[in-house]
């Protein structure tokens, strides 16, 4: 057979697999539920969120990842470290995985955003809202979907793995349901949990796992 026949019949096999996306949010840092965080940089993972990193790495024992992918702030960073010394791969930063740009509210205590009336449609009607100065969850979900197109086309039938933040990964698995945006509130994204998304071409895409934070990730070839 020749070199050719060979790799004609490799992108083929690869086409009739389907990509498998999998979706880490970052461990806990110490303002984890307190303070909205955004790009601003300089926020580590606690003690605690580097003990869930290094516990998440055990779970891609025996699943063959062939990419990693991680926002560039130092959270997803730090939170990508064990994964990338578990699979001998280094992670790629991509802007498309980062956190909301949340404009005049990064930085803000979430106690006091919450009694701001701009915080109703927050949770209820997400689609109608922009963050002053910053970035709107309409953007947002079309700046994640594009992005990992972008990489379900440089990883036809491959596994993925993107470390990223909550709200980025809950709008991304909003649209693979086939959700409108404004439910994407009801679906919650612990840290250090991971979700899967399979993409078969000319199919809806099929989430397989939502917030996990336990258990191995190898029976997922098998879904």
């Amino acid at each position: 057979m020749s070199d050719r026949q060979t790799e004609t019949d490799s992108s083929q096999t690869s086409a009739e697999r389907p990509t498998l996306i999998l979706l880490v949010r970052h461990g806990l840092t110490p303002t984890t539920g307190k303070v909205l965080p955004g790009r601003a940089p300089g926020l580590h993972l606690s003690e605690k969120g580097l003990a869930q990193a290094e516990r998440l790495a055990e779970r891609f024992q025996g699943l063959a990842v062939d990419a990693l992918y991680t926002s560039p702030l130092e959270r997803t960073r730090e939170t990508a470290e064990p994964v990338e010394k578990a699979t001998g791969l280094t992670a790629e930063a991509q802007s498309d995985l980062l956190e909301c740009d949340f404009g005049e509210w990064t930085g803000e205590k979430l106690k006091h955003l919450a009694k701001l009336p701009e915080w109703t449609a927050v949770q209820q009607s997400p689609s109608s809202f922009r963050f002053p100065d910053g970035e709107s969850f309409t953007e947002m979900q079309y700046r994640m979907v594009e992005g990992i197109q972008r990489l379900r086309d440089r990883h036809p039938g491959q596994t993925v793995v993107c470390f990223s933040h909550a709200d980025p990964i809950k709008v991304l698995l909003n649209h693979a349901l086939g959700s409108h945006l404004d439910h994407f509130q009801r679906i919650s994204v612990d840290p250090c949990s991971v979700s899967a998304i399979s993409y078969m071409p000319g199919r809806a895409p099929s989430v397989l796992r939502m917030n996990t934070t336990d258990g191995f990730l190898s029976d997922l070839l098998s879904d």
